[in-house]
């Protein structure tokens, strides 16, 4: 077993040999002067690259698409909303000018009758002031006979 063990510690001894063969050369990985490093390996990390960047511009045109559906929705509901205020507006403008016409109506009615009124309280205390003097005259000329 310790024959194994330095075996394996120094390299040496045919069972660690084996075991060594199957790993590749780490010199083989090497790019020499002068080589880019386009190689067949190369080609597919580029066309890789090429088809995430269609897929990513697919994925953008179609939130660009949404976006543009969603904007289109709004300016519609924008459009409604402008008609519908313009609508009101021009209710109020006709509820505003019934109203100034009722509140001339309800001014000149008040007015006739504050008129009524002075007209009636005139009379009404001319009414009753004479009646008041014909009473007084009338208890006079009683106490004067008796």
């Amino acid at each position: 077993m310790r024959e194994e063990l330095r075996n394996k510690l120094t390299g040496g001894g045919g069972a660690s040999k084996k075991g060594g063969s199957d790993l590749p050369d780490p010199s083989s990985f090497a790019i020499a002067d002068g080589e880019t490093e386009a190689g067949p390996g190369e080609d597919y990390a580029a066309e890789f690259e090429q088809q995430q960047q269609v897929q990513m511009m697919r994925e953008q045109d179609e939130n660009l698409d949404e976006v543009f559906q969603t904007v289109g929705n709004l300016r519609r509901q924008a459009d409604d909303m402008g008609r519908e205020l313009e609508e009101q507006r021009e209710m109020l403008e006709v509820v505003d000018d019934l109203a100034d016409r009722v509140g001339g109506r309800l001014q000149t009615g008040v007015e006739k009758l504050k008129y009524v009124m002075r007209r009636n309280e005139d009379r009404l205390s001319s009414c009753c002031i004479a009646v008041l003097i014909t009473v007084l005259i009338i208890l006079l000329v009683l106490l004067l006979i008796l």
